[in-house]
């Protein structure tokens, strides 16, 4: 889900599809429609974006973005929430989104992993303190009830959390590329100049491409086991499907059941590449 023409998925997606993920990408900014339901999907990725979470007038996409992660919350779809996208996430959960209160976020920095972030699945192997790039305004202001922090900075502390066992948002970006931060310090060097930031200067003070050499050595691996919960939460679905499929043929008895099992066996495995047509489907 991309809310933006200059923020795509970058370097994320080449991860992505290096762990065997198909990628379905809607840009509802240029009048792609979004899905109504998360469970066509094996995943549910969204971006960061300028506008504010709650800035429906801007990004009249928005309503339907938030009501997207509201159902795959409900429906254990793996999600994975960028800038934006997290505190959409956090909005949909029951979370505040608000200006913060310290400023804008910019730049390469650190984020801090917190102790709840061990036992994560996706932050477990993650190092103590990993580089990450800032670019926000806004902020997580309050999680949502029963998430779980995983990681803060010393600006803003709600850098990282998870909400139920299936979705995760984080504040930075990993998915950019140097390229890509220049183009943004170019495009808000006057806003951030109003702030008082002089962003050519931050920018001058970092080897732009040792950064992104350091991210990707720890944010790959991170991409490749949220491919893991992808493919696992696939599988499962589909046993259970499968599952059910077969108790109901044994209900219905008799060799006449039996065939009908195998024409929606069938008409599963249809559906399966019909999926993977789309890029819904997690297939190594």
């Amino acid at each position: 889900m991309q809310h933006s023409a200059v923020e795509d998925a970058g370097r994320l997606a080449d991860w992505l599809a290096a762990a065997g993920l198909l990628l379905d990408v809607h840009r509802p900014y240029d009048g792609s429609p979004l899905p109504s339901r998360a469970g066509g999907h094996a995943a549910l990725i969204v971006l960061g974006g300028s506008m504010g979470a709650h800035d429906d007038a801007a990004a009249p996409w928005l309503p339907a973005t938030r009501a997207l992660l509201a159902d795959a919350l409900a429906a254990g779809v793996p999600t994975l929430g960028i800038c934006l996208g997290a505190q959409l996430l956090a909005a949909a959960a029951g979370g505040r989104v608000e200006r913060g209160s310290a400023g804008p976020e910019i730049g390469p920095g650190l984020v801090a992993k917190r102790d709840a972030a061990a036992a994560d699945r996706l932050f477990g192997p993650v190092p103590f303190t990993p580089d990450v790039v800032h670019w926000h305004w806004d902020t997580v202001a309050a999680l949502p009830a029963g998430a779980v922090l995983l990681a803060s900075s010393t600006r803003y502390p709600h850098q990282a959390f998870r909400v139920g066992e299936h979705a995760w948002a984080v504040q930075f970006h990993v998915e950019t590329t140097p390229e890509m931060v220049r183009r943004w310090a170019a495009e808000d060097a006057a806003e951030l100049a109003a702030e008082g930031l002089d962003v050519d200067a931050l920018l001058g003070r970092t080897d732009l491409d040792a950064l992104h050499a350091d991210i990707a050595a720890i944010w790959q691996p991170f991409a490749a086991r949220f491919a893991e919960v992808v493919r696992a939460a696939d599988y499962a679905r589909r046993g259970s499907v499968a599952q059910g499929s077969a108790a109901g043929g044994s209900a219905a008895g008799g060799s006449a059941a039996r065939g009908s099992a195998a024409r929606g066996s069938a008409a599963r495995g249809s559906a399966a590449r019909g999926s993977a047509a789309r890029g819904s489907a997690a297939q190594p």
